[in-house]
């Protein structure tokens, strides 16, 4: 099972008698389900049944359906407003007599806005109801290409996630190793410090030196954040090859994932700790960055 983008875009024709049709359906990445649609005014109401249809494959993002619907044979016809050309008549020959001003023409009146609309012919009843009928089916296939869609993009996401992953696992391998060096290099401060101290004319207290030494001690640890980075990358891993949406929780782990690598780089007072310690933010940047768009 691979993941699943809250990218796609699809694109699809279709007729039933006289009508013709073209669905345009895409979506892009939400924090939750947005559905917006553009139908034409004869099927206005119809899309609440719509945005059910699509709400029910889908689970985030927000997606853009629009639909554009034309009829074969004389489906519009131009009306003439007669009261407002009567108006304009009246004028006109209120005017005609006028020195310098010639007489009105049908074209000019015509070309009034107002005068003349292209009307669109409306359904009957009974062919609204067929077309929806037609329409609804259709929309089924729209649906289902644009789950393709986002399944082939969430194809190529996991795998650049898996690397992301693999990456990461890397540094904290190479972390692991830093951390040894850093032990004796601590040891070996420690050591310098202590004596430095036994030089002092005032020796220091036994009870000071052990709240110092235990102090030193939790800063230099960093075994915690290493084994609950572990168990992100397992969960991680369980989340990448699950079969339902993981977006939101990858998310939260991104969260995670940067908590603890934060708290490796205040616990780190050497430079190749510290800097395996920023790539690894660098990576969860762009794990999370990837995420973002995982339904």
């Amino acid at each position: 099972m691979t993941l699943s983008s809250m990218t796609g875009f699809t694109r699809k024709g279709g007729e039933w008698g006289s009508f013709r049709w073209n669905w345009e359906l895409k979506s892009v990445n939400n924090k939750g389900l947005e559905i917006r649609t553009k139908l034409p005014g004869f099927l206005d109401g119809f899309d609440i049944e719509l945005k059910k249809r699509v709400s029910e494959k889908l689970k985030r993002g927000s997606v853009f359906l629009n639909l554009t619907v034309e009829r074969a044979g004389d489906s519009e016809r131009f009306v003439i407003n007669e009261g407002r050309l009567d108006q304009l008549l009246d004028i006109a020959s209120t005017l005609e007599q006028r020195p310098g001003l010639e007489a009105a023409r049908i074209d000019g009146l015509l070309s009034i806005k107002g005068v003349v609309d292209l009307v669109a012919h409306e359904p009957t009843d009974d062919e609204l109801q067929g077309l929806k009928l037609a329409l609804n089916k259709d929309l089924g296939e729209v649906i289902e290409a644009l789950l393709l869609a986002r399944r082939d993009e969430g194809k190529r996401m996991q795998s650049v996630l898996s690397g992301q992953l693999d990456e990461m696992k890397t540094l904290l391998v190479a972390a692991r190793d830093a951390v040894g060096d850093r032990d004796a290099a601590v040891k070996a401060r420690f050591a310098s410090q202590m004596a430095k101290l036994e030089k002092l004319d005032k020796p220091v207290p036994e009870e000071r030196l052990a709240q110092e030494i235990a102090i030193m001690a939790v800063k230099a640890d960093v075994q915690e954040e290493f084994d609950r980075i572990e168990s992100h990358f397992e969960e991680a891993d369980n989340l990448l090859s699950s079969m339902k949406p993981v977006g939101r929780r990858l998310d939260f782990l991104c969260q995670e994932f940067n908590r603890e690598a934060n708290t490796l780089c205040s616990k780190s007072n050497d430079t190749k700790l510290t800097q395996i310690g920023v790539d690894l933010k660098v990576l969860i940047d762009q794990f999370r960055e990837q995420v973002q768009n995982i339904e």
